[in-house]
């Protein structure tokens, strides 16, 4: 409006009569003449803000009438993509006069000044205020975010989310709303905080939704965090927890089992702490509790199919029912087996049959068991074995302690190491025995409670030691081989299968005997309680005493002395009067005591 006035006043004054090249103004023309300019003058002045008309658009920039003598163009990186796309020709535009003039005669605007100066005031009137502002997220910058609130501000990364942010690129180009902390407009700092906007908010949903709730109603959330101990849940600006325990009426072993993060999830009120602003959540209350009628459908003895839903490795966990598991216990898996990798067994979601052996509706528990939908084969085990019977299987096991032999399907008995042989020592059942022979054995014992069964390879054959003293009496010369050689002497295996140690001090002298070489020597010494058998090379000399034999007989000699004196001192006490005193009982106990050590070293 203002420069279509001048443009009309300057063409009447030029359509004036013109005299010598020169035009003249009355003293009335001239003052309202220099009015005008004045005004116009003033009102566009540099620092100014205008509100102009976007007339064209172009790489060079963008060309804004803002009604001065001239148009007016803007650089376009002055502007960003968002507010490209809003600035079509014709649309307004609020701008700065930042010259009135420049080398084209063209008046220099600015569209950011204009932005940063309305921007300013409206940040700071914000911050008095304490009032959110909102912006665009331009890019991301070393700590931070770069946000155009009207003028750019940094968004620390701290104070981006109530929570920690690891990806800032997923809010670049979103439009946020903040808290200003900081206002430095002499170094054109803002610093604002999205954490403390939502913070606020949060507040005042949280205060307005614990007024509203009420214990037992059902409500909707948003899954925010998973624990090991439960699920916290965004109740329209109020987090409850929904615990481990409440979220199922079967067995949870993590609450990422049946929530994620970001799901919604339809819970029910069930505690209630408006004082301290708790809210306790839970799913399982939306249904009946299952267990309430697990004794009549599910009574102790009935059989039951279910799917496996966790291995442990004390035994298997079985879904009956929605809400209702068991436990199969490793030891309820088979009557005979020994179990103890169940996963080899057994794979979550594979359907088992099991029998209900103990209930307890109260805690929720229910024993289950495999092996009792068969009957126990050690119940019938001594109907078909007895003591003494002989047998014949095939080894199962070889172990350092013994072989298992199977008798029956799933049923070993164990033949220990001492019970292979009366003679040979065997270090290792492994040396005589391999998996899958076939021994026989004899039944030594049968033990139901413990299901053991105890058998004996070499009671087969009689005790040679039993007859020892008939076959190599004291005396007998007996040929054999030198088994094993030992510091203090060496074993001769006789020809009997009996084994006798021929000590150092019985060999010939000079003798340098080896295992394997073949050797004549007498029996010197038989003991069938410990099972040793002395032999002597020295002995076949027809001059030769054994050194025990003088020691033996001296020995006997000392026994009879003792046994003659332990009589006499009998006699003596007999005839004694009755000791009264304790001191006298306690002196004559004494003096027996001395008189038995005096013996025994004589």
């Amino acid at each position: 409006m203002l420069k279509s006035t001048i443009d009309a006043k300057a063409t009447q004054l030029l359509n004036e009569e013109l005299i010598q090249d020169q035009f003249t103004l009355s003293p009335k023309e001239e003052a309202s003449l220099n009015e005008l300019y004045q005004q116009h003058g003033a009102v566009f002045a540099p620092g100014q803000l205008f509100t102009g008309k976007v007339l064209s658009r172009s790489n060079s920039g963008m060309v804004v009438d803002v009604a001065f003598k001239s148009y007016g163009t803007i650089p376009m990186n002055e502007f960003n993509s968002q507010e490209l796309a809003l600035l079509v020709e014709g649309a307004s535009i609020e701008v700065l006069v930042d010259r009135l003039e420049d080398e084209n005669g063209s008046v220099v605007l600015s569209y950011q000044k204009a932005k940063s100066m309305k921007a300013w005031d409206r940040i700071v009137d914000l911050a008095k205020e304490d009032k959110p502002v909102s912006g665009i997220v331009l890019g991301k910058v070393k700590g931070g975010l770069n946000v155009d609130i009207g003028i750019p501000a940094f968004l620390p990364g701290s104070q981006v989310d109530m929570q920690r942010i690891n990806d800032f690129d997923q809010f670049v180009g979103q439009e946020i709303v903040c808290k200003i902390l900081k206002i430095n407009k002499k170094r054109g700092n803002v610093i604002i905080s999205r954490r403390r906007y939502l913070e606020s908010e949060r507040q005042a949903n949280k205060s307005k939704v614990m007024t509203t709730i009420v214990e037992g109603q059902v409500i909707q959330g948003i899954a925010k965090n998973i624990t090991n101990y439960g699920v916290f849940v965004d109740i329209g600006g109020v987090d409850g927890l929904l615990h481990i325990t409440d979220m199922s009426w079967g067995r949870v072993s993590h609450p990422s089992e049946l929530v994620k993060i970001g799901d919604t999830i339809t819970v029910k009120v069930i505690g209630l702490d408006r004082e301290h602003e708790k809210i306790s959540l839970g799913i399982k209350q939306l249904s009946s509790n299952p267990w309430d009628e697990v004794e009549k459908k599910y009574p102790i003895g009935s059989t039951l199919t279910g799917k496996v839903s966790s291995i442990t490795e004390y035994g298997l966990f079985v879904e009956i029912s929605p809400g209702v598991e068991g436990l199969v216990h490793i030891s309820e898996v088979s009557w005979t087996e020994r179990i103890t990798n169940l996963h080899r067994h057994f794979q979550i979601g594979k359907e088992v049959t099991v029998v209900v052996i103990t209930l307890d509706k109260q805690n929720r528990r229910m024993s289950l068991s495999i092996k009792q939908l068969t009957p126990d084969p050690w119940q019938t085990i001594t109907a078909k074995y007895k003591v003494g019977d002989r047998i014949s299987g095939k080894i199962s096991n070889v172990t350092d302690f013994g072989v298992f032999v199977e008798l029956s399907d799933g049923i070993d008995g164990l033949v220990h190491v001492s019970d292979i042989s009366w003679t040979d020592h065997i270090t290792h059942p492994s040396e005589h025995y391999k998996k899958a022979d076939v021994v026989e054995a004899i039944v030594l014992s049968i033990d139901t409670d413990s299901k053991k069964i105890s058998l004996g390879i070499k009671q087969l054959q009689n005790d040679p030691w039993n007859s020892v003293e008939t076959v190599h009496p004291v005396g007998s010369t007996v040929d054999g081989a030198v088994s094993k050689i030992t510091s203090f002497g060496a074993f001769v295996r006789l020809q009997s299968g009996l084994e006798g140690l021929i000590h150092s001090s019985e060999l010939a002298e000079g003798s340098n005997i080896k295992v394997g070489e073949p050797v004549r020597c007498k029996v010197i010494k038989i003991n069938t309680d410990d099972r040793k058998l002395g032999l002597s090379i020295r002995a076949l000399d027809p001059g030769y005493v054994a050194p025990h034999a003088q020691q033996s007989a001296d020995t006997a000699e000392r026994r009879k002395q003792q046994q003659q004196d332990a009589v006499a001192r009998k006699k003596a006490t007999e005839a004694k009067p009755a000791v009264t005193s304790m001191k006298s009982v306690l002196q004559q106990a004494l003096q027996e005591h001395a008189d038995r050590v005096k013996a025994d070293k004589e």
